[in-house]
């Protein structure tokens, strides 16, 4: 009971701040936007309300034609998060898609710290308090907070840590040994005597591996129906991870694979041991995970608007901005820095130069663990590959090249944001903090009245502290046309599209929203999304562009009437054709008179005002210039 106070308190504090990061947008689920998000909360609003439309109306939820119509969007290949979309759809169908995405994202923030908790407290320290410590970082780190603004599928990493768990208990359970509770490597604190968790006998140095180290006792070894359930829950568990974010769980593999690597350097028999044991049911599991996704992934990788790669050109994280403090924390209210993150959800490697101070201490007089080691490993390798393919200090390329220039072209590493790298070195930071707490926690039980444990955790709190996250700024989203909101398009919606001029694009994609307003009545032209370009089967962010809209996009940024001659009104026919119209919309926007004379010139007669925005009726037009 004790433990579980403790686990309720823990698990408490963390959701209390989790509510109180995104308290902005709970205040607000009516019209609340998370500013920072640009148009990314627009996108994933319309990917949870699509997904419970398709579940409501039992239909396919992989693919939709209600965007980018004709051509629609592969779901699977755009982060759809089917595994919290599917499950919350009566929330979304009650409450509306910001109630759903704000809630993934708090509970995002929260699962992710109490599952990495529950893992240190099982796994790696005996006090929760220094367990509570590795888990508040891992699940309010500076990039945790950065992709709450817009990115549900980096925010909810909670089961990355359960599948650790399950890999630890399977290969533990499977060697026939059983760990006590209290074994670990020795600390930097044995000439005071303490011995920790993870300690005795596990040190590279001195005696050769088996000999100082005591005796596991032995467990009969695992029958098959035990493998088979191992089995089933680890598959399940990576199922679940691909139905909520792919590139994560890519990066927590490499990560992971580097640790056990580093970690069993010193000791390879034990390494060897293990890995022989875990293999078979390792492999059985991933014919699980295959099982249970290989429809969505055929979908993903072969179905309609597919693609193979994606070129996002390069997203590597300056050297500067490792040292530098998060925005969205107190030490980026008082420290305001270079800005130099991708764009405000992009912040990946803002630890801020104090905890890199206290970190490599802690290294330093931990590297005797093994663990220790192996996380060092971790956050050197990946925060050198988020560095990307050449070094940039300041936004000034010194030129330098990196190994991620020998890795780039790489099938599907090519298609992971470089930055996002420095992601795999959070739960590698918490172990060092988590393990650091433990040493001092159990050093002042010996000598309550020494220095040194009141040194650590303040040298803690000089790192984490300007970390602390701010409430994430929230504002008033204009309300939806009545145009939308009301129905008013159903009767200029018959079997064709809505065109917005210009239609929406990943800058401005608005009109997603006012299509999930009106209850997904009519399909759009352009969109958000991720599909393939031309014939080569690469990725971009949104439609091929069409020339009408190329034309309107350049007429509305210059504030200029472009000429308009026979040419030009046969390919916006064309375009009109191709995107089977029925309609073309102007809602408020900017410089919205000069993109209303330009349409009235492209299809050859004035607009209309009905219900709060302009619109030009095309039925009749492109059904007329539609061939026999």
């Amino acid at each position: 009971m004790r433990l579980a106070r403790a686990d309720l308190i823990v698990g408490a504090a963390y959701l209390s701040l989790a509510v109180l990061v995104l308290s902005g947008q709970w205040l607000h689920t009516d019209r609340g936007y998370l500013i920072k998000s640009g148009q990314d909360q627009t996108m994933w609003e319309w990917f949870f309300a699509v997904t419970a439309h398709n579940v409501a109306h039992l239909e396919n939820p992989l693919g939709s034609l209600l965007q980018n119509y004709p051509d629609g969007v592969n779901m699977m290949a755009n982060t759809a998060m089917f595994g919290v979309g599917v499950p919350l759809t009566p929330v979304t169908l009650m409450f509306g898609p910001t109630v759903t995405f704000v809630l993934v994202l708090t509970v995002g923030l929260f699962g992710t710290a109490f599952a990495w908790y529950w893992l240190f407290s099982r796994e790696l320290v005996p006090s929760k308090f220094a367990a509570a410590v590795g888990g508040l970082f891992c699940g309010f780190a500076p990039a945790m907070i950065s992709h709450a603004n817009a990115h549900p599928n980096f925010v909810v990493l909670a089961l990355l840590p359960l599948i650790v768990l399950q890999l630890i208990r399977m290969a533990r359970r499977l060697d026939g040994s059983r760990r006590k509770r209290g074994e670990a490597e020795r600390s930097f604190w044995t000439a005071a005597g303490i011995d920790l968790r993870l300690g005795a006998g596990e040190r590279s140095g001195g005696a050769e591996e088996g000999r100082t180290r005591p005796s596991a006792p032995r467990t009969r070894p695992e029958r098959s129906g035990g493998q088979i359930k191992h089995s089933f829950v680890l598959g399940l568990l990576v199922a679940l991870q691909i139905a909520l974010g792919e590139e994560p769980l890519l990066i927590f593999a490499l990560s992971f694979g580097v640790f056990a690597l580093v970690y069993h350097l010193h000791t390879p028999r034990t390494g060897w041991r293990a890995l022989r044991a875990i293999t078979p049911t390792v492999l059985l599991a991933a014919l699980i995970t295959v099982a249970l996704t290989e429809i969505p992934l055929c979908w993903q990788f072969f179905g309609p608007q597919s693609y193979r790669s994606i070129e996002h050109g390069p997203m590597n994280n300056d050297l500067e901005a490792l040292f530098q403090f998060p925005s969205e924390s107190l030490g980026g209210m008082f420290s305001h820095g270079q800005n130099l993150a991708i764009n405000p959800t992009e912040e990946n490697s803002y630890f801020g130069w104090p905890l890199w101070i206290v970190v490599t201490v802690a290294v330093a007089l931990m590297w005797r663990e093994r663990a220790v080691r192996a996380a060092a490993a971790v956050i050197v390798a990946f925060t050198v590959l988020s560095l990307g393919a050449t070094l940039m200090i300041g936004h000034l390329n010194t030129g330098i090249t990196l190994p991620w220039q020998r890795l780039e072209d790489v099938p599907l590493l090519n298609s992971v944001l470089e930055s996002r790298f420095t992601m795999a070195a959070i739960p590698a930071i918490a172990l060092i903090l988590a393990l650091a707490t433990q040493h001092a926690l159990d050093y002042w039980k010996v000598s309550a009245t020494d220095w040194r444990p009141l040194a650590l955790f303040g040298a803690l709190a000089f790192a984490l502290l300007p970390l602390t996250p701010t409430v994430l700024p929230a504002v008033q989203r204009p309300p939806t046309p009545d145009f939308f909101a009301d129905g008013t398009v159903r009767q200029y919606v018959s079997h064709g599209s809505v065109v917005v001029a210009p239609p929406p694009t990943p800058p401005d994609a608005r009109a997603l929203h006012w299509q999930a307003d009106s209850g997904f009545e009519f399909p759009l032209a352009g969109g958000y999304f991720v599909g393939p370009t031309g014939t080569s089967k690469k990725g971009r962010y949104g439609p091929d562009d069409r020339p009408t809209a190329s034309l309107l996009m350049k007429a509305q940024r210059s504030n200029t009437i472009p000429v308009v001659d026979d040419a030009t009104r046969a390919q916006a026919l064309a375009d009109l054709r191709y995107w089977r119209a029925d309609v073309v919309v102007l809602p408020p926007t900017d410089n919205s008179d000069t993109l209303r004379l330009t349409v009235d010139q492209l299809i050859g007669f004035p607009a209309r005002y009905v219900d709060g925005v302009w619109l030009w009726d095309v039925r009749d037009l492109v059904g007329a210039s539609a061939p026999a």
